[in-house]
Formats: structure tokens, sequence, C-alpha cells
């Protein structure tokens, strides 16, 4: 659910200073171009990979049209790790490539990419029958290639368009546009396959079409691209080395140094991967346990992103009104409780109702969001203010190396439940056993609030 992050690491050109003339945030056609153009990006990719993870289950892939590939076991958790995958490989080199030339026109070019892979899902779902999840599994890993290089340019190029005073309501704009992105998304990937697939999931002939509205969806998002203004080129010389494609050597000296710090990376690393195994494990309850069609289902896995925007809020409250590894330890004992209620069943049935599945689905976001906040402004605060960009890349490409891990973990838990004879629920108590000993002995950089974690090694001012 979240895409690899890079900065500029040396000052911009002259160019920035014409900052001061530009119009207020709100009335910046460029702040709603990226608004605009994120938003409909990061639906798209929730739609398209909701709606492969859906026809990975048993359920949606054993009912399928003859003559296709037959599904007779849960694959999503290595769905899970081809779409991780790129981002584990590419982030790098992507946060090279937005550095040494200008981040607006590799928007632009990603957003055509974007058109060309949708109409190549559209070809997958199209030849589903002959194909099967080998079709869509390729563009699944295409597009997540092209969100990896888009995501460096998306919040790389922040800076370089508003002024200081505007970055946090811009960032948290975005962030608030991309989970309601993801909402919107996954629910309407369930709509999609309950309106183009059935309640009986006898066919997939018809979900070709669904990739039509994805491919409009690119269009439109791609012009909204072009109302970004061009920016200065933040690093003209930059040199491509070996760092680019794996751990920088200057992070890396860092991180030996450094122990509260290369725990907290660790840590982050934990949390998205615990984030990926979950939601495969929603759609499986969803469907085989609570007896839902594809659409309540995909609403269920949004109630988590629901319950992380009205946490977000909640764990900045907390970073401010106690030590934030207080807030740390709050949250990660509500992910244990949350995951614990979720574990429990009843002969074949989930214990829970649906509406207590959404609402412990929302306490989960919350307590997320919670424990999350306060660990990812350590690890942005606590660098030297001139390792502080590359830093985000290595947080990133961290929490993507978790979610891909998440797939062959996801797959090892389900076996391990069928070894037990349990249902696929206990997958979240397992889930919740890999949490619990960071709820017990974790404690984020030592006492503090957030404002005390920088770097003794760097005297300069650290800004938030």
């Amino acid at each position: 659910m979240s895409e690899s992050d890079n900065a500029s690491i040396l000052p911009l050109p002259s160019g920035e200073m014409n900052q001061d003339h530009e119009p207020t945030l709100l009335k910046d056609r460029s702040f709603w171009g990226i608004i605009f153009t994120q938003f409909l990006g990061a639906f798209n990719d929730n739609v398209f990979k909701q709606i492969v993870l859906l026809l990975a289950m048993p359920a949606a892939g054993a009912a399928v049209a003859a003559g296709a590939m037959q599904q007779n076991e849960d694959m999503q958790g290595w769905a899970t790790f081809v779409f991780s995958l790129p981002f584990v490989l590419f982030s790098g080199f992507a946060g090279y490539l937005s550095d040494r030339f200008s981040k607006t026109p590799i928007i632009v070019y990603c957003k055509i990419a974007e058109i060309v892979i949708m109409f190549l899902g559209m070809i997958a779902f199209y030849y589903y029958g002959s194909l099967g999840w080998l079709g869509t599994w390729t563009v699944l890993f295409l597009m997540a290639t092209q969100s990896a290089f888009f995501g460096p340019g998306k919040y790389g190029i922040l800076p370089e368009l508003f002024k200081a005073s505007d970055l946090p309501r811009a960032n948290g704009l975005i962030l608030m546009s991309t989970f309601l992105a993801i909402i919107f998304g996954v629910t309407f990937a369930g709509n999609l396959m309950t309106w183009l697939v059935g309640e009986e999931r006898a066919t997939t002939e018809r979900l070709w079409v669904g990739s039509l509205i994805c491919i409009v969806i690119a269009v439109i998002g791609t012009l909204t691209s072009l109302m970004i203004r061009k920016t200065p080129i933040a690093q003209p010389n930059a040199k491509l080395s070996a760092d680019a494609f794996g751990l920088n050597k200057e992070i890396l000296s860092l991180l030996r140094k450094d122990k509260p710090l290369l725990i907290a990376l660790l840590v982050s690393c934990v949390f998205w991967m615990v984030a990926s195994i979950a939601v495969p494990a929603v759609n499986r309850v969803g469907v085989n346990m609570l007896g839902l069609d594809m659409k309540t289902t995909s609403i269920l896995v949004g109630m988590v992103a629901v319950g992380i925007m009205l946490g977000a809020p909640l764990g900045g409250y907390l970073c401010r009104a106690m030590p934030s590894h207080r807030a740390v330890t709050i949250g990660l004992w509500g992910i244990v409780i949350s995951l614990a209620l979720l574990g429990f069943w009843k002969g074949e049935a989930l214990f829970l109702s649906v509406n207590q599945t959404r609402i412990v689905l929302i306490l989960l976001g919350i307590s997320a969001a919670i424990y999350s906040i306060p660990l990812q402004v350590f690890l942005q605060d606590r660098p030297p203010n001139h390792l502080k960009g590359r830093m985000i890349a290595t947080m990133n490409q961290a929490n993507f190396l978790g979610m891909m891990l998440a797939g062959p973990l996801y797959q090892l838990f389900l076996q391990i439940a069928k070894w037990l004879n349990y249902p696929v629920s206990s997958v979240f108590w397992m889930i919740g056993i890999m949490v619990v000993p960071l709820a017990i002995f974790y404690r984020m950089g030592g006492k503090g609030n957030v404002s005390s974690f920088a770097s003794p090694t760097d005297n300069r001012p650290v800004t938030n």
C-alpha cells in the first residue's frame, strides 16, 4: 500500500528561489496535478492488485471458465511477492533518476507507461482462459515497476514545487488521498469482480472489460500530470554507482554505529511484512469463513485503511503528548489484541460477526498508525541532515523487502494451518506471535520525545 520515496540530497539550483512567487498551495495547479495524478495512480494499482489477489484464491480461481488454469490453492502470497519485488530491485535506481533528471517528465513518462501496462492488463484478462495467472502476474510485476519509478519523483518533487511552510500540508493531503485511493480501489475491485464475474464466479470471460476502465483512468492521470510545472534538475552531475542498486555506503556505516536506528529500521520492515500478510488473510476469511461476496470482502480490506486514516492524527497527537516510545508500545499491543480477536473461530466460521470484524479491522488500522507514525518520524529525524534523503530511500527499500518476504510467509502460515487442521483465521494468530516480542521488548531509541532523536553527530538544527 506504499511506494518508494527518495529525497534530494544536494541543494537545488537557483530555480527554487522562484517558489516565493508561486501561488498559495490550494490555488497552485501543480498541487492539484500531483493530487489527482497520485490518487488515480494509486486507485489503479489497488484495483488491479485486488482483482489479482481475489483470482489467486481457491474460491475465486477454481470456478473459472473451461480451459482456464485451475487454481486449487491460495496463491495470494506469491502474488504479493511478485508485486513487491520491483520496489526492492528498482527503488534505488529510480531514486537516482529522480535526482539526475527533472522529476516532472519522469512523472509524465511513468503515467504514459501506466496506460500501456493497463492495456496489457486488458489482454491478460481477455486471454485468462489460456494464460491463467501467468499473464496477470506479469502485468502485476510491470505495474509495480512503474510505481517504483513513479514514487521518488512524486514525493521528491514536493520541496521543489512548494514553499517549506506548505510542505506539511501538502504531504498530509497527499497521504490522505493515497489512503482514500486504497479504500476506493479495493472496494471498486470487489464490485468489478461481482459485476463482471458474477456471484457464482463461473467465468472470467468478461473481466477484461474492467481493464477498459483502468485504461481510461490511466489516460486521465496522464493528462493531470501535465498540470505539474517542470522543476530544475536536483543533481545534474550525479554519477550512477553500485549504491543505486543496493545499500548506500554512508548509510551502512551509519547503521553500524547507530544501533537504535538499525533496530528501528528492522522493526519498520517487520511492520510492513505483517501488514502485507494481513491483507490476503482478510480476503480468505471474508470469502471462506464469513461467506461474503467479493464486493463485501474487498470492503473489509478497506477497513484497515479507514483505521489508518483515523489513527494518523491520533498517532501525531500521542507523539506530542507522551514519550514516543510509549506510543509505539501502545500501537504494538493494539495490533496484537486486534490480531488475536480476528484469529478466533467457531466450527468452520469466524467467531466474530461481519460488523464486529469491520470494527476490529478499523482498530487494527488505528493501532498500526499509532505504532508506525512515531517510528517513521524517528527514522527520518535521527540521521544527520546530509543523510536524511538516503535514509528515507533505505527505509522504503527495507519496507518493501518486508512486503516481499510477506508473500512466502503467508504461504508458509497457510501450510501450518493446514497441518494443524486450523482454519485460515489462525494465520492472524501466527502474525500476532511475530508482533508480541516487539510489544514486550522493543523501546524505540530510548526515552524521550521525537524531537530529542537527532543524531549527536549532527550539530545542525533538525527540522521535522
